[in-house]
């Protein structure tokens, strides 16, 4: 579709636009009032409401954005022109408490008109509509005209677009395409004059600044970024339906749109309001909320909203796309990607809630998406096409757990469950206790909250595995997670902290891998932790101790560690010095000191480097360890629910510094929301699992056979093992201790304590997925030097050179 297809009735005549190919292409806020779409599958839209207007709309699937925004404009064609996001004042509404239909009421600064939109989809074709109604004076209201102005940015991108003005029955309608996906504009009314042009050069925008009148009326514009306007026909323009549809290829786009204006607004809305209600949150978690269930009912709708309609049980993160003002066709992913972790988060709030087939299709898809080795890509497209390639043990840890909840539930129906846990708990033994990314996505490392999830990950294979009579596998991956437990303190606490006096020892955001080991960068400083995100000319390098984030608390809320564990407590203390910030609202907490990735202390978007700002979802995991510690939480949960913006969407930050005016963009206020993402999905699903844990009297998210193996013992639990990996050789052990030999591959072991005088031989043992291990004995209270080597028996090669291990007493 490169050119004007013939059998449309085009309206060439009106002439090509100029200024190819439009300015550069950009995304718009991701600071959403509301994201929306109708309930049933076979309408494959997503909507999101920003500034009053229409911004991103998804199509078919929800990670593929197709336009950039939809507005009105409106002018007497003398005295003034506005621009309904700029120059209009927005009051926002839904049009049912238990739906996600908009209703937008703009009001001229004047008090000459007001116009109120009301925003659904088509309850089942891929059509948003918006019906308008302009009131005000009649003297005014006769003399206005308005016009729709929409800016396709067709496939995720804003450049290669082509647009047109067709006739189709004698209405004009306006067309963009590019490839095989096409987007269409139309009135129920028609269009008096339509046209299109290039983005900042011939566009209905530029047209109508200049002299408040449309001027312009262009026919086509070709392989640019480009934008298309209609003026809303004279006598109908106080009351008339706006419809945007998809379709692959024009002809689908044309039909469905058409055919969707057919029938009266009214007819749509009131199937998609029946649609929602079948979507109803549990009542018995709004006597917990602080704001009546409002905030409970839209999050539970914004969860569902994020599910994918063509692959089932595919969440993503959130429909917006960080700082999009300041992004371009370079920048794809935005948020408007599955992340496992966010996904699990979603999963488990729907579960909460009491939706279990939702959450089984959340598993059945991750099973789906799930690579050979037993891992998952750090994000991927709704396909499963992998975007970011990097390597986060809890999010392969995560998926087990939910698989294990559903277990317990009875939830998971027909699907056969086991070969999908046993082959994600096989990479954790492979790969763990060092991942490449914790769950901020940055440093490798020893982190607390990412081995939080392998623990418990691990013991939920462990339970499912013997469920399944696999007795040994379950002994082996319970032995696993005993032996990185045994280690958590060692790996990830630190003796001498800094940040405050009176506290020495608390935990790190993470501890990075000793020079040689796995992910360890090369030239690396010992215990060096660099940053990312960080400004030019700042300083990018710091101690492990000097960093601390809150992700130690995913101990507590698993069962891994009590609340009242002295170390917890005390590394509350330095999270509260370090990272607590005061807003107008409550308390909230920023990810970890020195953190880059937020808005710029200008107020300027993130671009490659800012200053991390505070998370509202923090403000929840803090709820939900006050919870576990017996306090009371109201005053959190109200603090968390005042984040929300006026459509209930949490943001992924606030603006955490006094108010800042910019000039060309909205204010940031202290408090509200910066311009990452909102919604974020993640903290919808925090609070929906708050209410739940508020409800149980326990944290949701407590794993029973984890609190009864770690939490309910006396002090840390002592490993009888301790594990030897060739991507991670050890070179003490305990004596009395067994050293596990663990490998993928079988292989021989030849081992002696007496210098080779005795030699003992051992075949290794195979264990299911995990691979194959050897236990090497040694004797409680003799200090000796092991000594090993390897025959690997399938390539039938030894390694070539000899492993010494120091058998060191108890001192």
């Amino acid at each position: 579709m490169s050119e004007l297809t013939p059998q449309y009735n085009w309206l060439t005549q009106q002439g090509p636009a100029f200024g190819a190919p439009g300015v550069t292409p950009r995304w718009t806020s991701s600071v959403k009032s509301a994201v929306g779409t109708a309930y049933a599958a076979s309408s494959r839209a997503w909507y999101t409401i920003s500034h009053g207007i229409l911004n991103e709309i998804y199509y078919p699937t929800i990670d593929r954005p197709q336009i950039r925004d939809m507005e009105l404009l409106v002018t007497d064609g003398e005295t003034f022109f506005h621009e309904d996001k700029r120059d209009l004042d927005h009051e926002f509404s839904y049009i049912d408490p238990d739906a996600l239909g908009v209703r937008i009421i703009s009001r001229d600064r004047g008090g000459r008109y007001q116009i109120t939109k009301e925003i659904i989809n088509d309850p089942h074709y891929p059509v948003v509509l918006m019906r308008v109604k302009l009131e005000g004076d009649a003297a005014v209201l006769g003399r206005l005209k308005l016009y729709a102005l929409m800016s396709p940015h067709i496939d995720g991108g804003g450049a290669g677009n082509s647009a047109g003005v067709v006739d189709v029955a004698g209405h004009k309608m306006l067309v963009a395409w590019k490839d095989h996906t096409a987007v269409t504009l139309a009135s129920s009314c028609g269009f008096d004059r339509a046209s299109v042009g290039f983005v900042g050069t011939s566009d209905g925008f530029q047209d109508l600044r200049h002299n408040m009148i449309m001027d312009w009326e262009f026919g086509s514009a070709e392989n640019g970024n480009v934008a298309m306007m209609g003026e809303i026909c004279a006598n109908h323009s106080r009351d008339f339906t706006l419809a945007i549809g998809f379709g692959d290829g024009i002809h689908a786009a044309l039909s469905t749109t058409l055919g969707t204006l057919s029938s009266p607004f009214e007819k749509h809305l009131k199937r998609f309001l029946e649609q929602w209600h079948r979507a109803e949150s549990p009542a018995e978690l709004a006597r917990h909320a602080m704001d009546g269930g409002r905030l409970l009912q839209i999050s539970h709708n914004v969860i569902l909203a994020h599910e994918d309609k063509t692959y089932s049980g595919a969440f993503i993160a959130s429909a917006s796309i960080p700082w999009g003002y300041a992004k371009g066709d370079d920048d794809l992913g935005g948020y408007h990607l599955v992340w496992t972790r966010d996904m699990v988060q979603s999963a488990s709030a729907l579960l909460a809630c009491g939706r279990v087939d939702t959450a089984r299709r959340a598993l059945t898809y991750l099973a789906c998406t799930q690579k050979p080795d037993g891992s998952f890509a750090q994000n991927f497209w709704i396909n499963g096409t992998p975007y970011w390639t990097g390597i986060q043990l809890d999010e392969v840890a995560f998926p087990i757990i939910l698989a294990w909840r559903l277990w317990k539930l009875d939830g998971l129906g027909e699907f056969d469950v086991f070969p999908f846990v046993e082959r994600a708990a096989g990479f954790l033994v492979r790969n763990a206790p060092v991942t490449q990314q914790e769950r901020w996505e940055e440093n490798p490392g020893y982190s607390p909250s990412t081995l939080a999830a392998v623990i418990s990950g691990l013991i939920c294979a462990a339970e499912l595995a013997r469920a399944h009579g696999a007795e040994e596998l379950g002994l082996f991956l319970e032995e696993h997670a005993d032996w990185i437990e045994s280690h958590l303190d060692e790996w990830t606490v630190t003796e001498d902290g800094v940040l405050l006096p009176e506290v020495k020892r608390h935990y790190m955001r993470i501890r990075p891998p000793a020079c040689g080991e796995i992910y360890a960068r090369e030239g690396c400083a010992e215990g060096m932790v660099r940053l990312a995100n960080r400004e030019p000319g700042e300083q990018y390098e710091f101690e492990a101790r000097e960093i601390i984030d809150a992700g130690f608390l995913e101990l507590v809320r698993y069962g891994i560690r009590r609340a009242d564990d002295p170390l917890i407590i005390d590394s509350l203390k330095v999270v509260d010095h370090v990272l607590k910030i005061d807003t107008p609202q409550g308390p909230c907490w920023r990810r970890y000191n020195h953190d880059g990735y937020g808005q710029q202390k200008n107020g300027g978007p993130f671009e490659h480097y800012g200053q991390g700002r505070a998370w509202p979802l923090l403000t929840g995991e803090r709820a939900h360890y006050e919870l576990a510690a017996g306090k009371d939480i109201q005053d959190l949960v109200k603090t968390y629910e005042s984040f929300a913006s006026e459509g209930g969407m949490l943001p992924e930050q606030i603006w955490d510094a006094p108010d800042l005016v910019r000039e060309g963009r909205p204010p940031l206020i202290f408090g509200g929301p910066a311009g990452s993402a909102q919604p974020l999905v993640w903290a919808h699903a925090e609070y929906l699992k708050l209410l739940r844990s508020l409800l149980d009297g326990r944290v949701f998210d407590r794993i029973e056979a984890v609190e009864k193996r770690y939490a309910q013992t006396t002090g840390r639990r002592e490993s009888a093992i301790e594990i030897f990996k060739m991507r991670r050789p050890i070179s003490k052990i305990k004596a009395g201790k067994r050293l596990r030999l663990v490998s993928r591959r079988h292989f021989r072991v030849l081992w002696t304590l007496d210098g080779w005088k005795t030699v003992t031989t051992l075949d290794s043992r195979p264990i299911g997925f995990p691979g194959t291990y050897v236990d090497i004995p040694t004797e409680a209270g003799r200090a000796a030097r092991l000594t090993f080597t390897i025959f690997w028996t399938a390539e039938n090669r030894w390694e070539g050179r000899n492993f010494d291990v120091d058998v060191q007493p108890e001192s």
